[in-house]
């Protein structure tokens, strides 16, 4: 699926890179009120609900003005941001847009298992080389097709907005010939890593490591993506970030594990807890099936016995954001 994206967006760039940033901009509203809507209901706690049907009595399903508010301004932030795109300044616009999609998706999507995170990783470690350093031998420009749809191979002035930016800082005189005036962080290159580090975080939890995962993986990320801009800079080409992200996170993660014996139990996403009952080492299996259908149980009971008090942080969209478990 994400070949085939990529390849309607290097034949057919003038067209499609329109529907990217139609479905992006849709994307950014709803994730800066996902990122938002918990501190704005911390700060404006109102309850005040918009009556929209008078004569029903259930106020409960009525929005909260301060959500509805907040999903104004949302819409109104990335119009202006649409509107001044290929301004100067839209950069800061985009880059705060992108973070809070990136949050938003992070919040959402959860895999149970570092076996596959590691699956996952590995595929997209073996894609980002290929459509980098492989692609160019195999088209007419000898461009890379990743290289070419990020900066915009098309006729027209729109670029992806899938994408940070950070305008480039050098001074040299060869600076001109930069493909663009901008050093490029794809989503991808945030999301895949960040699957693997909220997982990490998760096992934390699990484990009660105080963060340890959590900590090494992420200066890891850190430690590849300097990796990755030292090669930029040595190379002058463009690098696929994921050849650097993926050994540092999916190394360190396993080399703790490693040095914590916890292997077993960070691979298969299983935890052995003690028996409170026995005082020998008799262990007891919690696997990710059983323990998601306890918690969900146990959420179920805490939300009918709390829906007095719950009231304040209910969101404008009465659906719940969904955790898209992948086993």
């Amino acid at each position: 699926m994400i070949v085939i994206v990529l390849l309607l967006m290097f034949f057919l760039y003038d067209y499609f890179v329109y529907i990217i940033i139609g479905l992006y901009s849709l994307g950014a509203v709803h994730g800066m009120y996902i990122c938002l809507s918990p501190l704005v209901l911390v700060i404006f706690p109102f309850k005040a609900r918009i009556k929209i049907l008078p004569c029903k009595k259930d106020t409960k399903n009525r929005p909260l003005v301060v959500s509805v508010v907040l999903v104004i301004f949302c819409i109104v932030f990335v119009a202006v941001w649409f509107y001044y795109r290929h301004a100067d300044f839209a950069w800061i616009l985009l880059d705060i847009m992108g973070i809070a999609f990136c949050i938003s998706i992070l919040k959402t999507i959860r895999i149970n298992s570092f076996k596959t995170c590691f699956l996952l990783l590995s595929l997209l470690f073996f894609y980002d080389i290929f459509m980098v350093f492989i692609t160019p031998y195999l088209t007419k420009t000898g461009e890379s097709i990743m290289v070419e749809v990020a900066t915009g191979s098309g006729g027209t002035k729109e670029q992806i907005p899938v994408l940070l930016q950070v305008p480039r800082l050098s001074t040299s005189v060869y600076s001109v010939c930069y493909a663009t005036a901008y050093s490029m962080l794809g989503f991808g290159d945030i999301l895949i890593p960040g699957l693997l580090i909220s997982h990490c975080y998760a096992f934390d939890l699990k484990v009660n490591s105080k963060r340890i995962y959590l900590i090494t993986t992420s200066i890891a990320y850190g430690i590849g993506l300097l990796l990755t801009f030292l090669a930029l800079a040595i190379m002058q080409i463009g690098q696929p970030a994921l050849l650097y992200l993926v050994p540092t996170t999916v190394g360190t993660a396993l080399l703790v594990a490693k040095y914590r014996g916890e292997v077993r139990h960070l691979w298969n996403g299983c935890l052995d807890k003690k028996d409170e009952d026995d005082g020998d080492s008799n262990a007891v299996s919690s696997c990710p099936s059983s323990r998601m259908a306890e918690e969900g149980q146990n959420t179920c009971h805490k939300r009918a016995s709390s829906n007095s008090d719950s009231d304040i942080l209910e969101p404008l969209i009465e659906s719940e954001i969904l955790n898209v478990h992948i086993n």
